[in-house]
């Protein structure tokens, strides 16, 4: 909601508006919530790629896979993967988890699961 100076606010609970910053936490339903506007942000921006969009809708579907299994499903180079992926894991979109030699990935369930809250609640 915007104010007359165009400053973005909230109403809290008691129906008064407060100013809405970078730093302030929403918490849509779930008073567990810890994504704040910026990691909402940088989400949005990781997930607006069509090649990061694949990686997390494969990942969704197996639930884990190594790097290489990525590789082989979509047609890009494995340097170009692993980039996405990184872009994905600064986000928070997923966790990887070293194994030998190999790093295997997945989703994070509950960024996503904070995500989806905010998203429903804009």
């Amino acid at each position: 909601m915007n104010d007359k100076k165009g400053v973005l606010q909230k109403v809290n609970n008691e129906g008064s508006k407060m100013p809405l910053n970078q730093a302030e936490k929403i918490h849509p339903d779930d008073p567990g919530s810890h994504l704040d506007v910026d990691g909402f942000s940088r989400i949005c921006k990781a997930l607006g790629h069509p090649a990061r969009m694949k990686i997390v809708q494969y990942l969704k579907k197996i639930n884990h896979c190594i790097c290489q299994e990525i590789v082989d499903v979509l047609p890009l180079s494995q340097s170009t993967v692993s980039q996405h992926l990184k872009i994905l894991k600064d986000a928070g979109v997923i966790q990887g988890e070293v194994e030998g030699s190999r790093t295997c990935y997945c989703l994070n369930p509950e960024i996503i699961a904070h995500y989806k809250k905010m998203a429903q609640a804009l």
